[in-house]
C-alpha cells in the first residue's frame, strides 16, 4: 500500500523525472502506448482521456463518491430543515401578527425584530454549513483519485479519514480564492460606481445625455470585471486538488496552482467551463423528472386548502412537491459538483505529467513496468 503523504512526497516523488519512455520512438507496431493502470493513461493527457477518465471514476468509485456527498448534502438538508422548523416555532407568532395588518398598519419592532434576527441565524447557519459540506466534498473528489488514477481500491472510510483531515486548509483554500477573486470585482464597480454617480449629478436635466453615458460606464464595468474574476478563478482552481495531493497549506496551495496553470491557461479555461457546462445540464436534465413528479401531489394538496389558509397548511399542502423538489435538487447538486471537481483533479495530474514527467513515478507507484518493451526490428528484439 501507497504511503498516504500526498503526491508532493513519498512513493510518488516530488522531483521531476527524467524523459519519458512512453510515446518515445516507434517499436514493432507503432508508437508504445502508455501505461493505464487506472483511470487514465499515464501520459499528457487529451481532452477525451480527460473526460474518459472523470467519467470511469464515477463508474469505478461510485460508491464511495456518490455515498459520501448523498450523506453530506441530505445531512445538511435535514440540519437547515431542522433549525428552520426551530425558528419557525419560535417566531410564529410575530409572523401571524403581521399577517394580520391591515392596510396602512405599520408592523411593531417587537415582531420585526425576532424576524430580523431569525433569518440572520438561518443564513450564518446555511454558511457554515455549506462551507464545511463543500470543503469536504472538494477534499472527498481529490482523495479518491489518488487512487483511482493508479487502478487501486479504495475503502469508504479512507476517503473519509482522508478528506476530513484536510478539510481545513481545503476551506481556507477556496475562502481565499474567494476573497482574490472577489476584492478586484468590488473595488472596480465602486470606481464604476463612482463615476456614474458623478456622470447623473453633472447632468443637468434637460437631456438623456447623462443617463446614456452611466448606462453605458455600467455595461463597461460588469465587462471589465468578468475577465479578471475569471483570469483569477482558473489561476487558482487547481488549489483544493494541491491541498489533498501535496498536503500543502492554503497559501502554498494557491502560489502552487498558478504555477502549474502557468502557459496553460486557456486550454484549462476550456475543459473547465466544458466540464461545468456538461454538469449543469445533466443537473437540469435531472430535476426535470423530479419537478414533473412533484407536481401531482402538490396540485391535490392545494385543492383541499380553505380560503383562508395558515401557513403552516401551505406547507403541509405543498409537501409532496417540496419534497420531490428538494430530492431533484440534492442529486443534481451532487452531480454537478462531483464531475467538474474530477475533471479539475485530473488537470492537475496532467499538468505534473506534462511539466514534471510525473507518468514514471505513477506508475511505479502503480506496479506497472517504469521502461517500455524493447522495439522489435526484422522480428528481432533489440536490447
Amino acid at each position: 500500500m501507497a504511503q498516504d503523504a500526498g503526491w508532493g512526497g513519498g512513493v510518488y516523488g516530488g522531483a521531476p523525472y527524467g524523459g519519458s519512455p512512453y510515446g518515445g520512438p516507434p517499436g514493432w507496431g507503432g508508437w508504445v502506448p502508455p501505461p493505464k493502470p487506472g483511470v487514465i493513461p499515464l501520459a499528457p493527457l487529451k481532452l477525451g482521456d480527460v473526460l474518459n477518465g472523470a467519467f470511469s471514476t464515477m463508474g469505478r468509485y461510485w460508491k464511495q463518491l456518490f455515498g459520501i456527498a448523498g450523506a453530506l448534502y441530505g445531512g445538511a438538508a435535514l440540519v437547515m430543515a431542522a433549525a428552520v422548523a426551530v425558528a419557525y416555532s419560535a417566531v410564529a407568532h410575530h409572523m401571524t401578527e403581521l399577517a394580520s395588518l391591515g392596510y396602512g398598519e405599520d408592523p411593531t419592532s417587537a415582531d420585526v425584530v425576532p424576524l430580523v434576527i431569525a433569518g440572520g441565524v438561518l443564513v450564518l447557519l446555511g454558511i457554515v454549513v455549506m462551507s464545511v459540506v463543500s470543503g469536504l466534498m472538494y477534499a472527498v473528489v481529490p482523495a479518491v483519485l489518488q487512487e483511482a488514477v493508479l487502478g487501486r481500491p479504495v475503502a469508504f472510510g479512507t476517503v473519509w479519514r482522508r478528506a476530513w483531515a484536510r478539510v481545513a486548509p481545503v476551506i481556507g483554500a477556496l475562502v481565499l480564492t474567494a476573497l482574490i477573486v472577489v476584492v478586484p470585482m468590488v473595488l472596480i464597480l465602486v470606481a464604476f460606481v463612482g463615476v456614474i454617480i458623478s456622470v447623473v449629478a453633472m447632468d443637468d436635466g434637460g437631456g438623456s445625455g447623462g443617463s446614456v453615458t452611466a448606462i453605458t460606464l455600467g455595461v463597461i464595468g460588469a465587462l471589465a470585471t468578468g475577465p479578471v474574476a475569471t483570469w483569477l478563478w482558473i489561476k487558482f482552481c487547481l488549489a483544493p486538488a494541491v491541498v489533498v495531493f501535496e498536503g500543502q497549506r492554503p497559501v502554498a496551495a494557491l502560489r502552487r496552482s498558478a504555477q502549474l496553470v502557468r502557459g496553460d491557461w486557456w486550454r484549462i479555461f476550456g475543459i473547465t467551463l466544458l466540464a461545468g457546462l456538461m454538469a449543469s445540464t445533466a443537473g437540469y436534465v435531472i430535476q426535470m423528472p423530479f419537478s414533473l413528479l412533484g407536481i401531482f401531489p402538490g396540485m391535490i394538496g392545494t385543492a383541499s386548502l380553505d380560503d383562508d389558509p395558515s401557513a403552516a397548511a401551505v406547507v403541509i399542502a405543498l409537501s409532496g412537491y417540496l419534497v420531490a423538489t428538494l430530492l431533484g435538487q440534492l442529486v443534481s447538486q451532487i452531480i454537478s459538483t462531483t464531475f467538474p471537481q474530477l475533471v479539475t483533479g485530473l488537470l492537475y495530474v496532467d499538468r505534473r505529467m506534462r511539466t514534471e514527467d510525473l507518468g514514471p513515478v505513477l506508475a511505479q507507484a502503480a506496479g506497472t513496468p517504469a521502461t517500455p518493451p524493447p522495439p522489435f526490428e526484422g522480428g528481432i528484439p533489440q536490447e
